[in-house]
């Protein structure tokens, strides 16, 4: 059967129109017979997403930005992305906008919400959701610090312009005087270290000698620590104590005026007839030296004795008085 020309003329026409229609679509990263699910989503900054960019949900890509275009004159932007009908989710899932590398990149991925809500369905609005990137954190986080460094120069900036009031010539001067004499000082010291050190050196023997004297000592010591307590000294201190205790014992019964020591310590009576009687005996010498002839008379050849007279200032008279 022989074709005409003009059957083959529209069936040219018609390939074309079908590859036409195919590189459309396959440069829009839609395929042409898809029965996937269309969302909305509506964001105020998209951060360059671009159409044709993956949408995926726990990690997994299930469907593809379609399309972005503002939605009114706010500026709020209406994205349009499929998802395949693999999965369902509520109609309070989230389309969340997220980076997808460190460098840049958007990509949308839908927080699956299982309640008793409806199925999303082919045609919903999602409620949406931004997750700031690492750029935006690192903003976050550097906002105070920066704010504190700035705090911080401000306040050193003050400091040494204060710094620099009190310092006047005279206070530099000053300064400069004390810095000269304090590396004086530090020569100084470094010059006593160096005799100090010759004098160790020099006398290195005799040091190591009073050092092995004084190890026989501590040693001897040691021994005598041991001979003192081998030859009984805590019995000794035992004994010690219980005498000194029988002692306080027998001063505080003399105190109470017990027995016979307390009784002649205690009793005033007593004490006053001694001393009576040591005034006597002593007016009785003194009286027996003056007057030996009131006392002893004797007689030689037979003589007659003569009578005794009593003196005008006679020391018995004065005890009985």
């Amino acid at each position: 059967m022989k074709v005409s020309r003009e059957i083959k003329a529209g069936i040219i026409v018609l390939g074309g129109i079908l590859l036409l229609i195919f590189g459309f679509n396959f440069l829009k990263s839609s395929p042409v017979f898809d029965d996937s699910k269309t969302f909305y989503a509506v964001y105020d900054h998209v951060g360059g997403l671009q159409p044709g960019t993956p949408v995926s949900i726990n990690g997994l890509s299930v469907g593809k930005v379609q399309n972005i275009k503002f939605k009114d004159k706010t500026g709020n932007l209406l994205v349009t992305f499929s998802v395949s009908n693999d999965f369902e989710f509520s109609k309070s899932s989230k389309a969340e906008l997220y980076d997808t590398g460190i460098i840049g990149g958007k990509g949308i991925q839908i927080k699956p919400i299982f309640d008793n809500s409806a199925v999303a369905v082919s045609g919903d609005t999602l409620v949406t959701d931004t997750k700031p990137g690492l750029t935006e954190l690192v903003q976050q986080n550097l906002a105070p610090l920066q704010m504190k460094i700035e705090g911080a120069v401000s306040n050193a900036d003050s400091l040494l312009i204060n710094f620099n009031e009190i310092l006047d010539d005279k206070t530099k001067n000053d300064l400069r005087a004390s810095i000269s004499g304090l590396n004086d000082l530090i020569q100084s010291f470094q010059g006593s270290a160096r005799t100090i050190d010759a004098l160790l050196d020099k006398n290195k023997g005799q040091l190591d000698s009073s050092i092995t004297n004084i190890n026989h000592i501590t040693s001897n010591f040691s021994k005598l620590s041991d001979s003192i307590a081998n030859a009984g000294l805590g019995r000794t201190m035992k004994n010690l104590e219980s005498t000194i205790g029988n002692l306080d014992a027998l001063l505080a019964r003399i105190e109470k005026g017990e027995g016979s020591l307390g009784k002649l310590m205690n009793d005033e009576e007593l004490y006053n007839n001694l001393s009576n009687a040591s005034k006597e005996l002593d007016l009785l010498l003194q009286d027996f030296r003056l007057n030996p002839k009131r006392y002893v008379n004797v007689s030689v050849f037979g003589k007659k004795q003569k009578e005794y007279k009593v003196p005008e200032e006679d020391p018995a008279e004065q005890i009985e008085n």
